[in-house]
């Protein structure tokens, strides 16, 4: 038994680390999940493909800053579009860099560099309807300070979380607003929720199409409080000095976007619903048919959240049944087994995730690692509930025949509590279905990377994409688990 664990322990190993292997001229450029990143990113892919010697990954729609830093430290990204006052917030961890050549220095020890500016500023600010300006006389951010009754306030988790966000807002303009009392939620949502007057004051980056779509009155940072968020290409020095020409080449769009140009490709995505691809595309003024149809993006990501299900699945039998085995026969050990598995299931998602980037970097193997992990729980809980709740009698029968203890393991014990183990395969099969969703933010793709581009954009058709498939699919393994129980189990061990 012990050798049949080590060698499928060793066969799943290379199924993981199979995500790791990367063509040496591969080009992998990244973005955050809101639309500017999205069109960014692209824009970014389509440059680089312009020479036919170099294939691009997309690692489009990652998580949040923290991650791309990280996946970018790490090698797993070449480049990835930010902002200057991001950079150096949160990688450089000073605020006081302002200028670019001052942050392209401090990038320099830790391997990485930026471009000059792509010709844009899309700094925080804060917005309000115009009527609720009107009838409460604002124009600057000072002029809340006037307001008598309660201001209801939605931001976004990044604003509240930066040091250069929600607390020292607060604290620069003495505003009276607690963290708790804002309503937090990722940043496309703000617009809807001031549109259906649920708020009545967000926070919104200064290119953003909706400003003009729901008649939103920017008000005035007139104490200068946010810092100057020039967008510019983040990347590896190793990047620049690989791929030179691609480098060049990106290069070569500083200073040719400007904020007017910016908002309108925004309002592209998020307005008029076009593909990234197509935006991108217009911009560099090449020819690139989208060709890419629902039906073809549901397929590629049907492969891809079967492959991150299916792993999990194969981890979950290989590893999960004889750890339940030995929780079984071994009680003491059996219970760190338990408390393991347990303490594993209660970490956050997006949290474990995470933690494994340091390790494993962003892609498919963090996030097999991820759920790997979480199928464990119900499919040892369940072995060794099924072989715990064996009559001893049968056991014991079985001795009397003269079966040695790995029959008794096959022929007895396992057909027996063959219901408890597939019901929790089962239960962890639809379980990585829904989580393996939450994969796409550290760029594995499956369904959730058309939820998170749905996400950024409003867009509710592409999000049910992304989660309707998920709904079936789930659907489709409780019937085929079911069938599984009448064919594996035993005839007199059915319900």
């Amino acid at each position: 038994m012990i050798k049949v664990s080590l060698h499928a322990f060793l066969i799943v190993g290379c199924l993981l680390s199979s995500g790791l292997a990367d063509a040496s001229d591969k080009v992998v450029v990244g973005s955050k999940i809101f639309t500017e990143s999205y069109i960014l990113g692209e824009i970014a892919a389509q440059i680089v493909e312009k020479d036919a010697n170099v294939s691009v990954d997309r690692k489009l729609g990652i998580g949040n800053t923290g991650m791309l830093i990280e996946a970018l430290k790490s090698g797993k990204i070449d480049v990835y579009p930010d902002y200057s006052g991001t950079v150096a917030e949160t990688l450089l961890k000073n605020p006081n860099l302002r200028s670019l050549p001052e942050i392209n220095a401090a990038l320099a020890p830790l391997g990485l560099t930026i471009s000059d500016s792509l010709g844009f500023n899309n700094t925080y600010a804060l917005a309000v309807k115009e009527s609720f300006a009107e009838k409460n006389n604002l124009r600057t951010m000072s002029d809340l300070l006037t307001i008598k009754s309660p201001i209801r306030v939605a931001f976004s988790y990044e604003f509240m979380d930066r040091a250069d966000g929600f607390r020292g807002m607060v604290q620069e303009y003495k505003l009276p607003f607690s963290a708790g009392q804002v309503a937090q939620m990722e940043h496309s949502l703000v617009y809807q929720a001031i549109n259906e007057n649920a708020v009545d004051l967000i926070e919104v980056y200064s290119t953003d199409a909706n400003i003009n779509k729901f008649n939103l009155r920017v008000l005035t940072d007139d104490l200068h409080y946010f810092p100057s968020y020039q967008a510019v290409w983040v990347a590896r020095k190793a990047f620049a000095k690989e791929h030179p020409d691609q480098w060049k080449s990106l290069k070569k769009y500083e200073g040719a976007i400007n904020q007017k140009e910016m908002s309108s490709l925004n309002a592209r995505a998020e307005l008029e619903k076009i593909s990234f691809s197509t935006i991108a595309s217009g911009f560099l003024g090449t020819v690139k048919l989208d060709t890419d149809t629902r039906a073809g993006q549901i397929w590629d990501r049907t492969k891809e959240h079967l492959w991150l299900v299916g792993i999990a699945l194969l981890f979950s039998i290989v590893i999960g049944i004889p750890l339940g085995i030995a929780a079984a026969k071994f009680r003491k050990a059996g219970q760190g087994i338990l408390l393991f598995a347990a303490l594993v299931q209660t970490i956050p998602t997006l949290a474990l995730l995470c933690l494994l980037i340091p390790l494993f970097g962003i892609g498919l193997t963090p996030a097999l690692v991820a759920l790997c992990m979480y199928s464990l729980l119900p499919v040892i809980l369940n072995t060794l509930t099924g072989i715990q709740a064996i009559d001893s009698k049968h056991l014991e029968n079985a001795k009397a025949f003269g079966l040695s203890a790995v029959q008794i393991l096959y022929k007895i014990t396992l057909p027996l509590a063959s219901p408890m183990i597939l019901a929790g395969l089962k239960t962890a099969t639809i379980v990585s279905i829904g989580t393996a969703t939450l994969a796409a933010l550290i760029g594995a793709g499956g369904y959730g990377a058309l939820i998170i581009s749905g996400l950024a954009l409003n867009n509710i058709p592409t999000i049910l994409m992304g989660a309707i498939p998920a709904a079936v699919m789930a659907l489709l393994a409780h019937f085929i688990f079911d069938g599984l129980n009448g064919v594996l189990v035993p005839k007199g061990c059915r319900k």
